[in-house]
């Protein structure tokens, strides 16, 4: 009997995780709030430093850690730093180090692409052994967890994986993604048709959630990092048409110098928007495919299309 450990089972990974893992292992989840389904082995607790996680633990083999305190794009919180590393850095650090004192024996944590930086030169890819020191709250707390985690793999007997995705996408995403598929759907002419000069990696969470079911039993994923994504990177201006195609609506895009949003958005003081909307943050998951012999199984076509449908069926049913 190979039983799992889940937290994080109702975010928009985790959610998507709960019911392949259940079909597959024997599941135990552990979190703040009960699930709605009362088949479940639950045990509730605040993800902190100071919870004591051991009847969560008994008899797991592997944890497969999602919860985090989600990075917020307006941070509006006065020490930010420190509500991420309560949750993201205390947190995880104390879960994983009772699971080595249980005997677990992997630990797989969902990281962020943030550890490796906020973006890079067009063509220059991010890699999984890149040295840098995130100065993002959010990241830097994700890249502290990390330290932590190999320091545990070090000292003790339990395997760790760590994933990396950039921007995350599919049926119920919700945040930016699903305000950019809103305005596509709506028709409104967009001035993002000339952002044809950047790549943005993404990954489908079913992509995301395939390599980290793949992560469970695989011997050569033990003490490894890796980073994820549909392989398939798109400019701005690329995603928008590829989504407006998906959605079955015109590609209504006005071809606005992607120079024009970057002075723009310093003349407002708010530099941020036009490195989202212009900058590349490209990922190399080649040692992903070539360690695990693992392929994004979905493309990034049936991925938007399946985003679309999902949006698109939330919105006939409001109406």
């Amino acid at each position: 009997m190979h039983k799992i450990l889940l937290t994080g089972y109702s975010g928009f990974v985790g959610a998507q995780l709960l019911n392949i893992l259940d079909s597959e292992y024997t599941l135990s989840l552990l979190g703040r709030t009960p699930p709605k389904s009362v088949d479940f082995d639950f045990h509730q607790s605040e993800l902190n430093e100071l919870s004591d996680f051991s009847k969560s633990l008994v008899g797991v083999k592997t944890v497969v850690h999602c919860a985090a305190r989600a990075h917020i794009m307006n941070e509006e919180a006065q020490d930010p730093l420190t509500d991420y590393r309560k949750i993201n850095t205390h947190g995880t650090i104390n879960l994983a180090k009772q699971a080595a004192s249980a005997s677990v024996k992997r630990f797989i944590f969902i990281s962020s692409i943030k550890v490796n930086g906020e973006s890079n030169e067009l063509g220059s890819c991010f890699k999984p052994d890149d040295t840098y020191i995130p100065t993002d709250p959010y990241g830097l707390s994700k890249y502290e967890a990390e330290i932590g985690l190999r320091k545990i793999a070090n000292e003790m007997d339990m395997e760790v994986v760590i994933i990396r995705p950039p921007l995350i996408y599919g049926a119920g995403v919700k945040a930016n993604f699903a305000t950019m598929m809103k305005w596509v759907n709506s028709g409104t002419p967009l001035p993002l048709g000339g952002i044809t000069g950047n790549k943005r990696s993404l990954v489908s969470v079913d992509n995301l959630v395939d390599l980290i079911f793949t992560c469970i039993d695989h011997p050569k994923a033990a003490n490894q990092t890796f980073l994820a994504s549909d392989n398939n990177d798109l400019s701005t201006t690329e995603l928008l048409r590829n989504l407006a195609t998906a959605l079955n609506v015109p590609s209504r895009l006005i071809p606005i110098p992607a120079t024009w949003f970057h002075i723009a958005s310093k003349l407002i003081g708010k530099p941020a928007i036009s490195q989202r909307l212009c900058g590349s943050l490209q990922v190399d998951i080649s040692k992903t495919i070539e360690l695990l012999n693992w392929k994004p199984p979905y493309t990034t076509a049936e991925s938007l299309k399946k985003t679309a449908d999902a949006f698109l069926d939330t919105l006939n049913n409001k109406n």
